[in-house]
């Protein structure tokens, strides 16, 4: 009976071992996503500038669009929002998510840094920001013209994560007018 309590540690440990040694060598820094070649989710939700106003994903359709997933309570969200200036500045189209903020402090936020977003998608309750699979904020998606989703990045989107993630899948008539791989990142 005293032999088989000191076995059960050791299969623990050997089993958590196991376990780690498995994982060694992963990107830990991909998370991956099921939408992935597949179109945006189907929603309809408010504009946050003109609640009048009312997207779905058609807003997609026959463009190249960066969805961007963002809110004022994200610290990350500023350490990237210059960035996202110099790409709107340079003809990227951007869609920001605003998710699960306040109107007035989103739009303090906008008032203040600047508003790199052609349309800005009000997702109080999360359940757009569900359907795409957010961890968190900020994320950043490529959306090709048919409206599908080619590519996800979770966390700060900067020059380096643009030239290697972004960059390489956008058709080369618009080269021209986005940030160069070299670019250093804004501070």
């Amino acid at each position: 009976m005293r032999a088989s309590i000191w076995l059960i540690p050791v299969v623990l440990f050997f089993g958590l071992a196991a376990l780690l040694y498995a994982s060694l060598g992963r990107d830990t820094e991909t998370l991956p996503s099921a939408l992935i070649n597949k179109p945006v989710p189907a929603f309809e939700l408010p504009e946050l500038l003109d609640h009048q106003t009312t997207y779905t994903q058609d807003i997609f359709k026959g463009r190249w669009s960066l969805l961007n997933v963002w809110g004022s309570w994200c610290p990350t969200c500023y350490v990237e929002h210059p960035y996202f200036m110099q790409l709107a500045s340079q003809g990227i189209d951007i869609v920001g998510v605003n998710y699960k903020d306040n109107k007035a402090k989103a739009e303090k936020y906008l008032m203040d840094l600047g508003n790199p977003y052609s349309e800005i998608i009000v997702d109080n309750a999360g359940d757009f920001a569900l359907d795409l699979g957010v961890y968190g904020a900020p994320e950043t998606y490529l959306v090709n013209p048919d409206g599908v989703i080619l590519v996800r990045h979770a966390g700060e989107l900067d020059a380096q994560v643009w030239a290697e993630k972004f960059l390489p899948l956008l058709p080369n008539e618009m080269d021209a007018t986005v940030v160069p791989a070299a670019a250093a990142p804004m501070p």
